[in-house]
């Protein structure tokens, strides 16, 4: 065992978080579970989603039973939702491939949708004692700084050596402790803008620490500008519901329920198109909802309609939503947002 880990294990023994709902009773289940929500997610937010799953579907087998409408309900909020779809593959696949035992093999894991090789390492080491090495967010951020390493973690050659340095320090026994205290040092110590170099086990040992460059590293990505989208929601109200439809299962909000979006200027002839009996139409406040690569910017149209027309929109699966007895379906975000503003609206409108 090297000095680092060494001192790492320490560390934990003595501040290392070991409460969190996923740490109590583990199983790969749980691990898995934890690790897929806490992708790009923090702690403080994905606890009271991790409870409700955990609730509603206690075995791999009843996750992988659930309607994907159920499973992105629960997920609305938490955003990134590959991620609850590849969840719910995966969970069908352990369903019908391992009799619903979660695989225990890490090429196995691997190999499943939405888990790559730090994903199932966690979950392996984790639950399970199995010695592999992680390289989450938190730990690119403690290792970079630590031995100074240079160029963006993006770059193959730079997270290669970056996986070296983690397979040199991943101790094999108490490996379970030592990979969640790397996880814990990036979120309470070795912090991005702020580190608690003070507190930090391991500053004797940093080089970034005695170089005086710790915000240095871990180097940002290149930067480039986002591009802008614009989108406009056609928000069609009749007697307490709107109409939404489900998108398609790849591109953005795949799978969730969305407004219709339509460019500007076909928003009359989509109305005409399938007979809408427009009372009213007013437009709404836009907003901006940014993505990990571009901003879209959003105008919502609120457009009451005398009657519903007598077919949903072809060629989609359209839902008219009752806004007092909501449907169990994933909503995205700006759609979540705009329902719970649309009461005010439609008093204000009327």
């Amino acid at each position: 065992m090297t000095s680092f880990s060494q001192a790492i294990l320490k560390w934990y023994d003595n501040y290392g978080r070991k409460t969190l709902p996923w740490q109590l009773e583990k199983t790969p289940y749980k691990v898995w579970l934890s690790e897929i929500m806490l992708q790009q997610t923090q702690v403080t937010t994905v606890i009271p989603y991790f409870e409700r799953f955990m609730a509603r579907f206690p075995t791999v087998i009843e996750l992988a039973n659930a309607e994907q409408d159920e499973v992105l309900h629960l997920w609305t909020g938490l955003g990134y939702y590959a991620r609850a779809r590849n969840l719910h593959k995966t969970a069908q696949i352990i369903a019908e491939q391992y009799n619903g035992k979660f695989p225990e093999s890490i090429d196995e894991v691997i190999a499943l949708p939405g888990i790559g090789r730090s994903t199932a390492g966690a979950v392996l080491s984790l639950s399970l004692k199995q010695r592999h090495p992680i390289l989450d967010g938190n730990v690119k951020r403690t290792l970079s700084r630590c031995f100074a390493i240079e160029g963006w973690s993006g770059k193959k050659s730079v997270e290669n050596t970056m996986w070296e340095i983690a397979e040199e320090h991943t101790p094999e026994l108490g490996v379970e402790r030592y990979n969640q205290a790397m996880m814990d040092m990036g979120a309470i110590v070795c912090t991005r803008s702020k580190p608690k170099c003070e507190l930090c086990p391991v500053n004797d040992l940093c080089q970034a620490k005695a170089q005086d460059r710790q915000l240095d590293f871990p180097t940002k990505k290149p930067k480039k500008e986002k591009p802008t989208k614009d989108a406009w929601f056609a928000i069609y109200y009749h007697d307490g519901e709107v109409l939404l439809e489900q998108r398609p299962q790849t591109g953005i909000w795949g799978g969730l329920y969305c407004f219709p979006e339509q460019p500007k200027n076909t928003l009359n002839d989509l109305s005409d198109h399938y007979g809408m009996d427009v009372k009213l139409s007013q437009q709404l406040i836009a907003f901006r909802h940014t993505f990990s690569h571009y901003h879209l910017d959003i105008t919502p149209v609120l457009i009451t309609l005398n009657k519903k027309p007598d077919m949903v929109m072809e060629g989609t699966r359209g839902v008219w939503y009752n806004l007092s007895q909501p449907m169990t379906v994933g909503l995205a975000a700006p759609v979540q947002k705009l329902l719970d503003a649309l009461p005010y609206e439609i008093s204000n409108g009327e």
